[in-house]
C-alpha cells in the first residue's frame, strides 16, 4: 500500500473517531439537568420554611397557569394566564384582598401599569374563600445565550406577598395540579403554541430575596430574608431548525474548501483539468469569506449585547480556515519557503489529508469547552430566548 493511501486512511479513521465524539459531545450539551431546588410537594415546602430564620406566620396556597408565552425582546417576555389564592377564614382575615385588590405582587413586571391583573372569580369554598385573577404581563428577565443552539431556557414566575407590614409566605396550591413531581409538566397549557421551543419541565421552588431593606416598614428579619415563590418553566430549543439555518451553510462552505485545498497541485495533468491558480484559491477564499462574513453577521444581530455564543465560535473557525487554506496555496506555489516540507510533501498531501481532522478536532474542543462551562461550579443562571 502506497504512502498516500495510508495517511488517507489514518485521515479517514481519525475524522469517523472525531465526528462521533462530536455527536457525543452535542447529545451531552442538549441534555437538561434538573434543578435540585424543585419542590414536588407539600413536605419539601414545610422543610425550606422550617429552616428559614424565621417561620412564615401566614402561609397563603399559589397557584398559576400559563395561558400564552411569547418573547418580545432580548430580555422580555409577554404572559397571560390564570392566578389563584386560598385564603382560610379566621386565618386570613387580616390579610385577604377586598374586592379590586390583588393578593400577590409580580416584581419583575416591565410595565405594569399596561399590563393587566384582574379579578376573575371570587368562590366561597366553606371555611375559605378560592380568589383568581387574569393576568397579561411582560416580565423583564435575565437571559444568557452561550449554550445557543442547545441552550435550555427556564422562564419563571416570581410572587411577592402583596403585604410587606405581615409575614407571609406564598406556597404551591399543589391539590390544583395532577401531579407535580420532578418530571411532571403542570401548570400551562397543553395546547400551548411553542415555535421553535420544546418544553422540557415545570416546577415550584424558592429563592430568598436580595433586597437588603426593610422597605421603611421596620426591623424585621423576615422582610430581608423573604422566601419568593417562583413557578419555572423550561423549554429546550429545537435543534433541527438552527441546524439547518446556520450548520448547513458552513458544512457546505467548508466542503467548498476542502474542494479547493484538494486543487491545489503541480502536477501538469491535474492543473490543466482543474484549472488550478494561486488566484483561484484565493478569490474563492475571498467570496466563501462574504457569504460567512453576511451569515455571522446575521446571527450576531439576533444576540446582540450578548458574549460569544457556541455556535458563533464556528465562525471564527471558518475565517481562520479561509485564511489558512489561502496561505497554504500561496506557500506551496510560490516556494517561497523551502523548508517548511510538510507543506510541498507528496503535493500538498499533509494540508489535504488534515483538512477534517483538523476541522472537527476545534469543533470537538469548542464544544467540549462550553460543555464544562455548563457542567462547572457557578451560581444560578437563567437562560433566555432568542425571538
Amino acid at each position: 500500500m502506497s504512502i498516500e493511501k495510508k495517511v488517507w486512511l489514518i485521515s479517514g479513521a481519525i475524522t469517523l473517531g472525531l465526528a462521533l465524539l462530536l455527536i457525543k459531545l452535542w447529545i451531552d450539551l442538549n441534555h437538561f439537568e434538573e434543578d435540585p431546588t424543585q419542590l414536588p410537594d407539600r413536605a419539601s415546602v414545610d422543610t425550606y420554611l422550617n429552616d428559614l430564620p424565621s417561620l412564615p406566620e401566614h402561609q397563603v396556597r399559589t397557584g398559576i397557569f400559563i395561558k400564552s408565552f411569547s418573547f418580545t425582546g432580548a430580555s422580555d417576555v409577554h404572559i397571560s394566564g390564570y392566578i389563584w389564592q386560598h385564603y382560610e377564614d379566621g386565618v386570613h382575615d387580616a390579610i385577604k384582598p377586598a374586592e379590586g385588590e390583588v393578593g400577590f405582587i409580580l416584581p419583575e413586571a416591565a410595565d405594569a401599569a399596561n399590563g393587566l391583573i384582574e379579578e376573575a372569580y371570587r368562590i366561597d369554598q366553606g371555611g375559605s374563600e378560592l380568589i383568581g385573577w387574569y393576568f397579561e404581563q411582560t416580565l423583564r428577565q435575565t437571559f444568557d445565550y452561550t449554550s445557543y443552539p442547545f441552550d435550555h431556557k427556564t422562564v419563571w414566575v416570581r410572587f411577592w406577598p402583596s403585604r410587606f407590614d405581615k409575614n407571609v409566605a406564598l406556597i404551591p396550591d399543589f391539590s390544583a395540579y395532577p401531579a407535580t413531581g420532578p418530571d411532571d409538566i403542570f401548570g400551562i397549557d397543553n395546547r400551548i403554541v411553542m415555535g421553535t421551543w420544546e418544553r422540557e419541565n415545570t416546577y415550584f421552588d424558592y429563592r430568598l430575596s436580595d433586597l437588603d431593606t426593610t422597605l421603611g416598614i421596620g426591623q424585621i428579619e423576615y422582610q430581608t430574608n423573604l422566601p419568593e415563590l417562583h413557578y419555572n418553566f423550561v423549554i429546550k430549543r429545537n435543534f433541527a431548525n438552527a441546524f439547518i439555518v446556520h450548520m448547513i451553510p458552513l458544512i457546505v462552505v467548508t466542503m467548498l474548501l476542502f474542494g479547493a485545498v484538494m486543487i491545489v497541485t503541480r502536477r501538469p495533468e491535474l492543473v490543466e483539468r482543474h484549472d488550478f491558480s494561486t488566484s483561484s484559491v484565493i478569490g474563492t477564499c475571498s467570496v466563501l469569506f462574504f457569504v460567512i462574513l453576511l451569515a455571522h453577521v446575521q446571527l450576531r444581530e439576533g444576540f446582540a449585547g450578548s458574549p460569544v455564543i457556541y455556535m458563533e465560535s464556528f465562525f471564527f473557525l471558518m475565517y481562520f480556515l479561509l485564511l489558512a487554506v489561502s496561505v497554504n496555496t500561496y506557500l506551496f506555489a510560490s516556494e517561497a519557503v523551502p523548508s517548511l516540507w510538510f507543506i510541498h510533501y507528496k503535493d500538498n498531501l499533509i494540508p489535504k489529508a488534515s483538512f477534517w481532522p483538523f476541522v472537527l478536532l476545534c469543533m470537538v474542543i469548542i464544544t467540549a469547552y462550553n460543555l464544562s462551562l455548563k457542567d462547572g461550579p457557578e451560581d444560578e443562571v437563567f437562560v433566555q430566548v432568542r425571538h
